[in-house]
């Protein structure tokens, strides 16, 4: 027997989470009967109620996991397994503001990488990690579907487009400074927490909240085709697989 096979086997075992407060759990659970009421499914709201335990710790807990699991009746590995497919749920605690960085190949190749460098440095924290004074947790993320304004910096899921390595980190120092930002498109910020609130469905009453509308740069296709009279074709004249050209 090699000595590696002769090692025992140690097995960490976590112990229960804490409950929430008891004033905390009332208040989440009068939010969580609210959503779960939307679906005909109760296990349908599980999306939602992962946002909600988010807005109120700022990541998902085991603390968080657990309530879910009991409001829906699932087990706590039927909740953990949804909890980290998705990347938008944060398994470690999270601060105000979370800055993703896109170094999808669009991004990247237009300074996305650099930005991420420059914002590493500036902060003294790698990717995943949070600053010190809790307001800054950087992220480098997959394609946020701006490949137009690229490259793109999201804060809380909202939009910087067309991006700089020193417009960028002007972003995080007034972020930290408690100073007002308004993202390219849409309303001003709010915190981490506020926004999962929002992603777990209650309004969003920020004045300029549904002001998101798609810019120039996206609509460029779409008035290059009308100046040239292109127009899609219909479904009907549209020759499919198996079928016989009319």
């Amino acid at each position: 027997m090699s000595d590696r096979q002769s090692e025992p086997v140690l097995l960490s075992l976590s112990t229960r989470p804490r409950p929430y407060p008891p004033e905390v759990r009332e208040r989440l659970e009068v939010d969580a009967k609210e959503i779960i009421g939307r679906y005909p499914h109760p296990r349908s709201a599980l999306l939602p109620l992962l946002h909600l335990v988010q807005s109120e710790d700022g990541y998902v807990t085991g603390t968080g996991i657990e309530f879910c699991a009991e409001q829906l009746g699932l087990t706590g590995a039927e909740v953990t397994a949804v909890a980290t497919f998705y990347s938008m749920y944060r398994r470690t605690p999270t601060g105000d503001y979370h800055v993703g960085v896109c170094t999808n190949t669009l991004c990247a190749v237009l300074g996305g990488d650099a930005i991420l460098a420059e914002l590493a440095g500036h902060l003294g924290i790698a990717p995943g990690e949070t600053t010190a004074d809790g307001t800054v947790t950087l992220e480098h993320v997959e394609c946020n579907a701006a490949c137009d304004y690229a490259p793109v910096v999201m804060v809380n899921w909202e939009f910087f487009d067309n991006q700089t390595p020193e417009s960028a980190r002007a972003l995080v120092d007034a972020l930290r400074a408690g100073q007002q930002v308004r993202p390219s498109r849409g309303a001003p910020l709010c915190t981490f927490r506020e926004t999962a609130r929002l992603l777990a469905g209650f309004p969003d009453e920020r004045p300029g909240a549904l002001d998101g509308a798609a810019g120039a740069a996206t609509l460029a296709g779409l008035e290059i085709a009308r100046e040239r009279g292109m127009t899609a074709p219909k479904p009907e004249d549209v020759e499919r697989p198996g079928e016989e050209t009319r």
